[in-house]
């Protein structure tokens, strides 16, 4: 399969990984896309698959970003460049990771999941269908990423605004819109997100 794939920048693909269709790894980011104007090689950060991980049909992965062990995508799955990405991550179909991201180990993004420029995410984190987390309150490109603390559920079509921090342990309700820091172990849910103490 690794034949159908199209490699732009240096690629490193780790010991039984299988890579689908149509998949492109290495493109370069914006600050490197002046690059597709000459012939390679290119000037291009690597881009790193971990060993044991699937890569599915019609997948693009940029230039500098680093995908751990066992990690799975679906399929039209994009992950910009400069992302880091921990062993045992899920990535569901349809889903965009914007440019330097940071992503623990075993984190579960569910099917078309939107993450802005700069998100951190944690280890042990679900992200449910449809979420959308964003770094930009004001929309003038005052950039503030949004911090998903160990062990955090948020629940599908939440919208989670820029500068947010769910700490650890918390919980969003589906269809919630989060615009204010959650504190551990707590569940907030509603438009906006209201909190209520997980009992233990």
């Amino acid at each position: 399969m690794i034949d159908l794939v199209r490699k732009i920048g240096p690629v490193k693909i780790g010991k039984d990984t299988i890579i689908g269709e149509d998949v492109i790894l290495g493109y370069p980011g914006k600050k490197k896309i002046n690059c597709l104007k000459k012939e390679g090689p290119y000037d291009l950060p690597s881009t790193i698959i971990g060993e044991s991980s699937i890569i599915r049909d019609l997948t693009i992965i940029y230039s500098g970003t680093e995908l751990g062990k066992r990690v799975k995508t679906g399929h039209h799955v994009l992950i910009r460049e400069g992302c880091s990405i921990g062993d045992g991550c899920t990535i569901g179909s349809g889903t965009i990771i914007e440019d330097n991201c940071d992503i623990g180990e075993d984190v579960s993004l569910q099917s078309g999941v939107f993450l802005s420029t700069g998100t951190i995410i944690k280890d042990d984190v679900f992200i449910g269908p449809n979420v959308c987390i964003t770094n930009d309150k004001k929309m003038d490109s005052n950039i503030k990423p949004v911090v998903v603390e160990e062990g955090v559920k948020i629940g599908a079509n939440s919208t989670i605004l820029a500068g947010v921090v769910l700490e650890k342990g918390s919980m969003v309700g589906a269809g919630s819109v989060v615009c204010e820091d959650v504190p551990k172990n707590t569940l907030v849910y509603g438009n906006p997100a209201r909190k209520k103490v997980i009992e233990s």
